[in-house]
């Protein structure tokens, strides 16, 4: 991350026209920085002046309900302000991207609660948790695709005139299939279907019974339901990934299912955009981020989701942010920011 010229601390730097916080709010955690507004646009992702930077639990509604939520999301900012020993006052702008924001109705009722925190010259933005996601592969400029495959999993593209498209990322219940929660879902409905000899014998029941230290299948139906949360369920996808490099078949199958699930998501969305152009062959940035993508393994998960795209659509330019989420939403922030002072100075 960049410093702070002339020896300046983070304090000083926050005094000096104020800050800007940006927080990615996912279901595993969350994510707040704080950047100053007095810096110059950054020339690469290492020179951006972090100031502070604070991390808390689950915001995401849907999992932890909306009152656990909003506290979490409070607590984030509050952390990040006093790491810099300032507060709400030197606040400019804040941009929230939120797991669990998909409707109009999501943003406003987000929108409500906020301006009661905060005095009122400061601006918000309240997206997703997928806009701060490629905001991070391309510096705050919202034009390209972003695939997500954590917890759960979306796929989220926007045109250069503002045009806005998903796919996923309703849920473990309606459309998470590629997620981290999805694949390990598989592979412990697997390991129970094969107990049951309804299905074909897979040594992810060796290995996931060992991992959770439990003695027999049977002990996965209370392990289960004793604390069914999205983020522990997903915590076995190593298992599941090892295990397919080791030649399991069953992992192997729930693996290159789930690869063209996620394949599928980022061409529907750049297909419904028209991201890659009228002939399909125009270059159009994917940005990759999650757990589940995460390359240097023997079975490489986004490698092959990226092949998967390329048959239809060769123009696809995969990348991986060099900075976190919670960067591109305060990026973001900053940009929208930036732009409102020119339009004040007529400029």
């Amino acid at each position: 991350m960049g410093g702070y010229e002339n020896g300046d601390s983070p304090a000083a730097a926050a005094g000096d026209g104020g800050v800007i916080l940006g927080v990615d709010g996912g279901t595993t955690n969350t994510v707040c920085v704080c950047l100053p507004v007095a810096m110059p646009p950054p020339e690469s992702p290492g020179a951006v002046p972090v100031l502070s930077r604070a991390v808390a639990g689950c915001s995401n509604r849907n999992s932890v309900g909306e009152s656990a939520a909003l506290e979490t999301l409070e607590q984030v900012m509050a952390q990040a302000l006093t790491l810099v020993n300032t507060d709400r006052s030197a606040v400019r702008a804040v941009c929230l991207a939120v797991s669990g924001v998909n409707h109009p109705s999501d943003q406003q009722r987000m929108l409500d609660w906020i301006r009661d925190l905060f005095p009122g010259h400061v601006k918000f933005y309240v997206e997703n948790d997928a806009v701060a996601a490629l905001a991070s592969g391309t510096m705050g400029k919202l034009h390209g695709c972003v695939l997500i495959a954590g917890t759960g999993s979306i796929a989220y593209g926007v045109t250069e005139d503002g045009k806005v498209a998903r796919a996923a990322g309703a849920g473990p219940v309606l459309g998470d299939w590629g997620s981290g929660y999805g694949i390990a879902a598989q592979a412990l409905t697997a390991v129970v279907k094969a107990y049951d000899g309804r299905g074909p014998h897979t040594n992810l029941t060796r290995e996931i019974l060992r991992k959770l230290e439990l003695s027999s299948p049977d002990e996965l139906i209370g392990w289960t339901y004793a604390d069914p949360s999205w983020a522990r369920i997903a915590a076995l996808v190593p298992v599941v990934v090892s295990s397919a490099e080791d030649g399991d078949e069953v992992a192997n199958k729930i693996l290159h299912d789930s690869v063209q699930e996620l394949a599928d998501s980022v061409v529907a969305v750049v297909r419904r955009l028209k991201l890659c152009g009228e002939d399909g062959m125009d270059q159009f940035p994917l940005v990759l981020v999650g757990g589940v993508l995460e390359g240097n393994k023997k079975w490489n998960i986004s490698g092959e989701v990226v092949r998967c795209i390329s048959k239809v659509f060769p123009g696809v330019h995969p990348i991986r942010p060099e900075v976190e989420p919670a960067i591109g939403a305060a990026l973001l922030a900053w940009n929208h920011h930036r732009k409102g002072l020119k339009l004040e100075n007529g400029s």
